[in-house]
Parts: structure tokens; C-alpha cells; sequence
């Protein structure tokens, strides 16, 4: 049987921690981005994307063979990633090799990846 959680039954209202942090919450734009953060991240095309780059450096043919798409739709999700600063590419002769644009970003799909796994 699982875990039942109660909500709080409580009638008081600390009203100095409401209004402080209401004044923080209105539209803070540091918020609004991490939500762009993490409105990237959902996306399963990407995830796979980082989940490849997170093991090799690639170009998009090897990977557009691997996720079984074009180049173009591959393309498309390369330069979503790269706009929000989560991969960055070098060229090299007629190709492109794409991969994390920070350890940042890196770890932070790294945690993310462990966190869930311990639920499987």
C-alpha cells in the first residue's frame, strides 16, 4: 500500500514569509528562465540528443543515423540546444561536430539521470 500524505490542516498564515517572497515571485525573470531551463529539457528528442552527447562528441549524420531521423530534423533540435547555450559545435572541415556547451549542463542532466534512475 502506498504512502499517504496529508496536506496541511493549519489556519495560520505567516504573513511576513507570504509577502516576501510574493514580491520575489512577480514575474522574477531569473525564474522565468530557469523555467526556459527547463522547458528545453522536456522535450524527448533533445533529452536523447544530450543522453548521445553525454557519452561522445558527435555530428549530426551519425547522429541523425542513430535517433532515426533527417539531418534537418535533427538540425532543427541542434540548434534549439545550442540557442539556450546547452551545446556548442566546431567545425571541422565540411563537418560539424556538436557537444555540452559547460560541465554545467553536463552535470546537471548527470544528476537529473541518476535521480530518476533510482526509481526503476
Amino acid at each position: 500500500m502506498g504512502k499517504v500524505e496529508k496536506g496541511c490542516d493549519c489556519r495560520i498564515l505567516h504573513e511576513d514569509i507570504v509577502k516576501m517572497f510574493k514580491r520575489g515571485f512577480n514575474q522574477n525573470p531569473l525564474l522565468l528562465k530557469l523555467a526556459d531551463f527547463f522547458h528545453i529539457l522536456s522535450d524527448n528528442t533533445r533529452i536523447s540528443i544530450l543522453s548521445v552527447l553525454d557519452q561522445n562528441e558527435i555530428c549530426v549524420s551519425d547522429l541523425s543515423s542513430i535517433l532515426n531521423m533527417t539531418k534537418s530534423a535533427v538540425s532543427h533540435q541542434l540548434r534549439i540546444l545550442k540557442d539556450a547555450g546547452f551545446v556548442k559545435c566546431e567545425k571541422r572541415g565540411k563537418e560539424i561536430f556538436y557537444s555540452y556547451a559547460s560541465d554545467e549542463v553536463r552535470d546537471i542532466f548527470e544528476i537529473a539521470l541518476n535521480h530518476i534512475s533510482k526509481d526503476l
